[in-house]
């Protein structure tokens, strides 16, 4: 698997990482061998950064990716998890909590050290706690050894931004999703200009923008508006016809770009992961490529709100 550096991290990533969302069954149920093996065939094929987090099963993800890691050289593997978010509905991203919680994460996972910390969601509170507590927090346990990167993950841009203002020279990375996809570039079009500049690592997640970019029945609680889900169809049904499964050009779109470190995408389905690794391995359709994104100019970067108000 090719691999990217990230920013001035000393860390390179698999332009394809494992996202363990799926082992907290977030999405179904999933027997514990299916979710152990979904991790050894990721490995396998040379997808090599975990990302995790205690929100996902409310620490059950941690814990499974845990398990399946036993016996896996530390060395040969890079692991990522987050704070601050931790139900669907509770935050708490306070000095005290952040030292707390990566002491639960590191066991729960099997290790004495997190290669990436990301701070969860942050758009969902009020955004000086980040920059004044959280983020100080976060750099002394990087002091200490026991994490190597502190970064940040949000939805909307101008969350983005506005912590990067008071932040962005102690951090190291950011993590964005749903916005590096064929219907949506924000990420691209606005953020990376400021991160390439400042040479911060720059991860993308949700190459299928919560199964918008598949062939999959469109679930209730995508958000996404109707003109957007009308246009995924179409580019769906015209990757059909030309004999390609419209989440492969997704994922080939998703990982092509050079200046973005890693996409992460999640499974606890070991056939989905061999499938992704053998398309990562094909030539991207570029005609095809093009075809699609005429498809989605109309609706291009057209996204929803995500947390407080006043974030967005």
């Amino acid at each position: 698997m090719q691999s990217r550096p990230l920013g001035n991290t000393g860390l390179n990533l698999p332009i394809l990482s494992f996202g363990a969302s799926s082992l907290g069954q977030e999405f179904r149920p999933v027997p514990v061998e299916e979710a152990l093996s979904s991790v050894r065939v990721a490995l396998d094929h040379g997808i090599n950064f975990m990302d995790t987090s205690p929100f996902y099963g409310r620490g059950m993800s941690e814990v499974l990716l845990g398990i399946a890691l036993r016996g896996v050289p530390r060395e040969s593997y890079l692991l990522g998890s987050k704070l601050g978010r931790y139900s669907l509905t509770h935050f708490d991203f306070s000095a005290s909590r952040v030292e707390e919680s990566v002491h639960v994460s590191l066991h729960r996972l099997g290790t004495d050290y997190l290669d990436v910390l990301l701070l969860h969601d942050v758009e969902f509170v009020q955004l000086p706690q980040i920059w004044e507590e959280t983020i100080p927090a976060a750099l002394a346990l990087k002091k200490k050894g026991l994490v190597r990167a502190v970064g940040f993950s949000c939805y909307p841009m101008k969350t983005f931004h506005e912590v990067l203002d008071h932040a962005e020279e102690q951090l190291d990375c950011i993590l964005s999703y749903n916005q590096y996809t064929l219907q949506n570039t924000s990420l691209a079009d606005d953020l990376l200009p400021r991160l390439r500049e400042k040479k911060l690592g720059v991860m993308n997640a949700g190459p299928f923008s919560a199964r918008l970019l598949t062939n999959a029945p469109l679930p209730d609680w995508l958000k996404e508006p109707e003109e957007v889900k009308a246009a995924a169809r179409k580019a769906a049904q015209i990757c059909s016809q030309e004999g390609i499964d419209i989440a492969q050009l997704a994922l080939q779109f998703s990982c092509a770009h050079e200046e973005i470190a890693t996409c992460v995408a999640g499974s606890a389905n070991p056939e989905n992961i061999r499938k992704w690794a053998e398309w990562l391995a094909k030539p991207l359709p570029q005609d095809l490529l093009d075809t699609v994104l005429q498809i989605f100019d109309p609706v291009k970067n057209i996204g929803h709100i995500e947390g407080l108000p006043e974030n967005n």
